[in-house]
């Protein structure tokens, strides 16, 4: 028979408390202030900085507009400015989409056989020190004046920046995943298009966030040149128009609609950048700040 009197309760293991949980983040709108604020009150600092330059150096219009002076012409001439930027987003989307084409297959080529590099690389740079001024009159006279004119000329300022950065990314592959690929077997092909180009992506992307604004001042550059084709005037046009009549306000809302134009094609590019790069590139991480 068992002795009561000797039996100890048994103890148990104090329970411990669960950890406390981590403090949520910032919210995404704490998270937007951070990015919004700040350009916003710089903006407003500079307006501000603007319109007092006018006052005390009291200013004529034409020679300074005030805020309220570019925001009246750009609401009084909202359809026509708004028409030329959408010719000149056309012209700009086009000479962007075949610099694009003709840039990367050339760092295509080039990164495949050196003699090809060797032979197209000097006149890649040799592209990008002519003067595009005095090419487009020769564009104009062998394809006339219009849209075809201005989207070539997109393409030839935009083309160097692709080309050079995908060239950069494709010569810059690990060496040691090269020699496992030979190692492999793996031909030549498959090598650039299954490592080289996934490696050169960063790269790839760089060039074209490079090429979208430089894209818009081709076309712009070119409609200086080539004025009104096919009865349709972009930016350039509208620029060249109101600074022969003195109409400065009306320059400065151009002038606005061309860097709105640039930062739209910038943004679709930063855009598919971070979406491409967003899992596995240091670039597209998020910080910590």
């Amino acid at each position: 028979m068992t002795d009561l009197s000797t039996h100890q309760p048994t103890e148990t293991a104090p329970v411990k408390a669960a950890p406390p949980a981590p403090s949520p983040g910032p919210s995404r709108l704490v998270a937007a202030r951070r990015f919004v604020v700040p350009p916003v009150v710089a903006a407003v600092l500079g307006l501000a900085i603007w319109q007092l330059i006018i006052e005390i150096f009291a200013l004529p219009v034409y020679l300074l507009p005030g805020p309220a002076d570019v925001w009246a012409a750009l609401t009084t001439d909202a359809g026509p400015i708004l028409a030329a930027a959408k010719v000149t987003m056309q012209e700009a989307l086009l000479g962007f989409g075949l610099a694009a084409l003709s840039g990367f297959a050339a760092a295509l080529v080039m990164a495949r056989w050196n003699i090809a590099e060797r032979g197209l690389y000097p006149y890649l740079v040799l592209l990008q020190t002519v003067p595009i001024v005095a090419i487009a009159p020769l564009f104009v006279v062998w394809f006339g004046a219009g849209i075809t004119t201005n989207a070539l000329v997109a393409a030839m300022i935009a083309v160097f920046p692709i080309a050079a950065n995908t060239l950069q990314g494709l010569k810059s592959t690990d060496r040691n995943l090269v020699q496992l690929y030979r190692m492999a077997g793996a031909p030549e092909r498959v090598q650039l298009f299954s490592l080289r180009v996934p490696a050169a992506l960063p790269q790839i992307l760089t060039g074209l966030r490079i090429a979208s604004g430089a894209s818009v001042i081709g076309a712009i550059v070119g409609e200086f040149v080539a004025g009104i084709g096919g009865g349709e005037g972009g930016l350039g046009y509208v620029i060249t128009l109101n600074a022969t009549q003195l109409r400065t306000p009306e320059l400065f809302v151009a002038v606005l609609m061309a860097s709105a134009v640039s930062l739209i094609l910038f943004a679709i590019v930063a855009t598919i950048e971070g979406q491409l790069l967003k899992r596995w590139h240091e670039s597209a991480l998020p910080t910590e700040e």
